[in-house]
């Protein structure tokens, strides 16, 4: 079992930024992390994701104002989230899925901009 927990989540204003981190709680292989969102009354929507070798894949929506990125030797990754807008405003979740298949997912972070 893997728990993880997502932290860096707050409310900013318009043009903030906000750093996310996802920390597992131990080792574990992962093949692919991501991160999505989620507002009340929609379906959850990725966000951003990393595999093993650090190649990274992000929503058109977010390309160009977020950053993922992982330090592998401290079981976490990050979403540097820059050039906030209201539309970013969600709970954001981390998920792994290891190299056995199982997924994880954290309990989730906050996001609120305002304009």
């Amino acid at each position: 079992q893997v728990h993880l927990v997502e932290s860096g989540g707050g409310s900013v204003q318009a043009g903030g930024s906000l750093r996310l981190s996802c920390a597992a709680s131990r080792y574990t292989c992962s093949r692919y992390t991501s991160w999505y969102r989620q507002v009340p009354g929609k379906e959850r929507e990725f966000v951003s994701g990393i595999d093993r070798s650090g190649s990274t894949n992000y929503a058109d929506s977010v390309k160009g104002r977020f950053t993922i990125s992982q330090d592998i030797a401290a079981n976490t990754v990050y979403l540097q989230m820059n050039s906030l807008e209201p539309e970013d405003t969600a709970m954001y979740y981390c998920e792994i899925r290891t190299c056995s298949l199982f997924d994880y997912w954290g309990q989730g972070t906050q996001v609120t901009v305002s304009s």
